[in-house]
């Protein structure tokens, strides 16, 4: 059952067209003055940007994982750098 609410006053949103992703699709954030928080300003891959709820987005890094030994990964970062990191420690993509 939803909860009804009366509109108090006007607002229209200046972003027509919702930001369509799917779950898993990498997006890039960048911090911005908000007056709504828990919103984040995201853009995806292809360019298009809008204001997203944080707790929709799962923040990190993203390594690649070329080799699994005894609970732990050797993970390359996107900038080179490479070590050790326990597999609980990562989430999937």
């Amino acid at each position: 059952m939803s909860d009804k609410h009366r509109v108090a006053r006007s607002y229209e949103s200046p972003y027509t067209v919702p930001l369509a992703m799917h779950k898993g699709e990498r997006l890039r954030w960048e911090p911005r003055e908000c007056e709504w928080p828990g919103w984040i300003w995201c853009a995806t891959d292809s360019g298009e940007s809008r204001w997203v709820p944080e707790s929709w987005v799962e923040k990190g890094e993203t390594v690649a994982v070329l080799l699994m030994e005894s609970g732990w990964g050797w993970a390359t970062h996107e900038s080179g750098q490479s070590g050790w990191v326990p597999l609980e420690y990562l989430g999937r993509p």
